[in-house]
């Protein structure tokens, strides 16, 4: 019999500072379905999370409403929640990093490091927000990254490329607090110096199993190669947070507080329950083995969950995480959420026109345990939880239900030519990946025995048995005890995902869904409730309205630089400066047909490594992505024009059925294509719209 797992469950904090949208909900749905998967199979799971409290933009809001930052951030923890639970998310404890337990915990851990002699102290260059008169976290900064010049990135790190830097470093800096641009002013900070961890680190990242092999290996070449920079972690005052007891006037940054909120949270639920958070936190012993602990984020901030955070619980002398679950972003329609088209998508406008349970299932279609994005695309969402939940699941209920309100279930279960069994072998493949987090690959073979079933409905057609009156009445009530079984089985296997459709199950035929293993075993001779509407389909006017519903009307984005533009540069459309000279020196070449050019395989690919080829004059030596692990290499005559560092993390098109040709430097698997001419001062690299992905066919 294997023991009883004990497993702590995190979600990353919500910020205090805005409403629940859709892109969180990703993470707090696969989080809650995996959390219920654990209970489910008899594990002792809790799923804890808090909101992430303090700051500066708690501060300004707070002002800004004519209230205290206690005030605000209850409203906002009410809110909070009641849109979690609008979507079924079942925490065991929801707490505030704004806590007495957080700020104690907090003193403990800081008072392990200065032990170690791991704080430094020095003077800083940090922006300051005239206007708003605070200092910038880096949070609340953004523009161009300073090693790939993508636009609109944080000021800690690049979505692009990966790159960490200071908010100080980057290009053309503007304050996401009032819009305006920051100065550069002097102040003094502590800093955690992680270098003497990186032994340590560079062993967890790389041996634990803790984390995606992706994610080891990012760190290892971009973090973990050399000297790891130190961790600035307080504020000068004026800031919202606990000011740290040992230097006046400083308060720790909150990516200090909020990890620890995890152990906050922990200690305040289990005072409830008359245990300490030492029992999970600490290592355990004979009598109570140590707790797994599984956090859950997004890719966004891996860095500070991955480094910062075990090297903080090793310095304390606590348990280090099971596994970092790392995820996606979320995009609407293939972009980027937004409020100009109507799809940045609040998770309380959702639910006044859209069932929770369609979205915990397209999520869990999506997600497979990696770290790439999710597209929420509205059309085939609506398609897939009609066809799968209602056109599939459901309607095996629906269909033959009706027919077992007088009779009950059939007295033994009847021969089903071993699609029980079948669906039954298949909970152990369901069961392993729900532990692994692929989701999908558990929703497809729910769906395929869902196929099965549906089709042996078919052959049976217990409508026309139905017509033939009490001569076939019991093969009737044996064909819809088959199908009854069937969809309560798979209900079984969707509990993670739809709680409250297993609800509903539980009041239709049978005990409640409260194990695994109720899988295996089908229901004989027990009565059927009258049958009520289960799911109701998604119809096209719900999602209207809810586009309609989060639609704003479209201004200048706060923080934007338009009325700076150059009037000098051209309008869209506007040919003035358009020049006849590239085709006057280069003519147009001899036609071609449509079969020609389908020989040729353009696709986006991503730069993940650029470098010199110091024998050649022309060249630089890229890597590129397609997707996945399909990387190539490539040899390009772009050198005079383009440096290596500026091309890290960039899309490019390639030609990627170009037969390979072995150069002196190496093999060159393909071509990057760019745009160049007689008299031209530039080779220009083709790029994507925003959006496009590597791997993505071009033509």
């Amino acid at each position: 019999m294997p023991k009883t797992r004990r497993i702590l469950i995190t979600s990353a904090l919500p910020y205090a500072n805005g409403h629940i949208h859709l892109g969180h909900l990703v993470e707090y749905i696969q989080t809650d379905i995996f959390a219920r998967f654990q209970r489910l199979c008899g594990n002792q799971a809790i799923y804890l999370c808090a909101d992430d409290t303090h700051g500066t933009a708690i501060m300004i809001r707070a002002k800004s409403e004519g209230r205290t930052e206690k005030e605000l951030i209850a409203s906002m923890q009410e809110a909070h929640l009641a849109d979690f639970k609008g979507f079924h998310i079942d925490f065991d404890y929801y707490g505030s990093t704004d806590s007495e337990e957080n700020r104690s915990l907090c003193n403990d851990i800081w008072q392990s490091l200065r032990k170690q002699n791991l704080i430094a102290q020095r003077e800083v260059s940090q922006l300051f927000d005239l206007k708003a008169g605070v200092f910038l976290a880096d949070r609340f900064v953004k523009g161009g990254c300073p090693r790939c010049q993508a636009t609109d990135q944080y000021g800690d790190s690049c979505e692009t490329c990966g790159a960490t830097y200071s908010p100080a470093e980057l290009i053309n800096p503007i304050s996401t607090l009032s819009g305006t641009t920051p100065e550069i002013r002097k102040a003094e900070h502590l800093f955690v110096t992680l270098e003497s961890l990186r032994p340590f680190l560079t062993k967890w990242t790389q041996e634990s199993g803790a984390i995606d092999q992706k994610i080891s290996n990012y760190l290892a070449g971009h973090f973990l190669n050399e000297t790891l920079r130190d961790w600035d972690i307080s504020r000068p005052s004026p800031y919202f947070g606990f000011e740290i007891p040992d230097a006046p006037g400083q308060y720790w940054y909150v990516w200090f507080d909020a990890p620890i909120g995890y152990i906050a949270a922990t200690e305040q639920w289990a005072k409830k329950q008359g245990g300490s958070f030492a029992d999970w936190w600490c290592s355990g012993d004979a009598n109570q083995p140590s707790a797994e602990i599984h956090h859950f984020i997004g890719k966004d901030i891996t860095y500070f969950h991955t480094l910062f955070w075990p090297a903080m619980l090793k310095i304390a002398g606590m348990n280090l995480p099971t596994k970092v679950r790392v995820h996606g972003f979320l995009t609407v329609n293939g972009q980027k959420m937004s409020k100009s088209r109507g799809t940045f998508l609040l998770a309380r406008t959702y639910l006044d026109y859209v069932d929770p349970a369609a979205l915990r299932y397209y999520y869990a279609t999506k997600l497979s345990g990696g770290i790439d994005d999710i597209d929420l695309n509205l059309e085939e969402f609506t398609t897939k939880v009609n066809t799968d939940l209602i056109g599939k699941l459901v309607n095996l209920a629906s269909r033959t239900a009706r027919w077992l309100k007088k009779t009950g279930l059939s007295s033994t279960y009847p021969d089903d030519g071993g699609l029980f069994a079948q669906a039954a072998a298949d909970g152990e493949a369901i069961a392993a990946a729900y532990e692994s987090c692929d989701f999908a690959r558990a929703m497809r073979i729910i769906m395929q025995a869902a196929d099965r079933a549906n089709q042996y409905v078919d052959n049976e057609q217990p409508w026309k048995l139905a017509k033939q009156g009490p001569k076939e009445q019991q093969r009737l009530q044996d064909v819809a005890s088959v199908s009854l079984n069937l969809f309560r089985q798979l209900v079984v296997y969707m509990t993670p995902v739809l709680p409250k459709l297993a609800d509903s199950v539980a009041e239709l035929v049978g005990p409640p869904i409260t194990d695994w293993h109720q899988s295996q075993t089908p229901l004989e001779n027990l009565p059927v409730a009258t049958f009520q509407p289960l799911m109701q389909r998604i119809e096209s006017s719900q999602i209207d309205k809810l586009l309609n519903a989060s639609n704003t009307s479209s201004s200048t984005p706060q923080g934007s630089t338009m009325s700076e533009t150059s009037t000098s540069k051209p309008e869209p459309g506007d040919l003035s400066q358009d020049s006849t000279e590239p085709l006057d020196s280069d003519a147009l070449a001899e036609t071609c047909t449509i079969d020609d050019f389908a020989k040729i395989d353009l696709r986006v690919a991503r730069v993940v490594d650029a470098e010199e080829v110091p024998e050649a004059r022309k060249l630089l030596k890229l890597t590129v992505s397609l997707g996945g692990d399909d990387r190539r290499t490539i040899f390009a005559g772009i050198k005079k024009f383009h440096r290596p560092e500026d091309l890290h993390g960039r899309l490019v098109v390639i030609v990627a059925n170009l037969a390979p040709r072995q150069m002196k430097f190496g093999l060159s698997e393909g071509m990057v294509v760019a745009a160049s001419g007689a008299g031209a001062d530039g080779v220009y690299l083709l790029s994507p719209d925003s959006g496009a992905l590597p791997g993505m066919r071009l033509g």
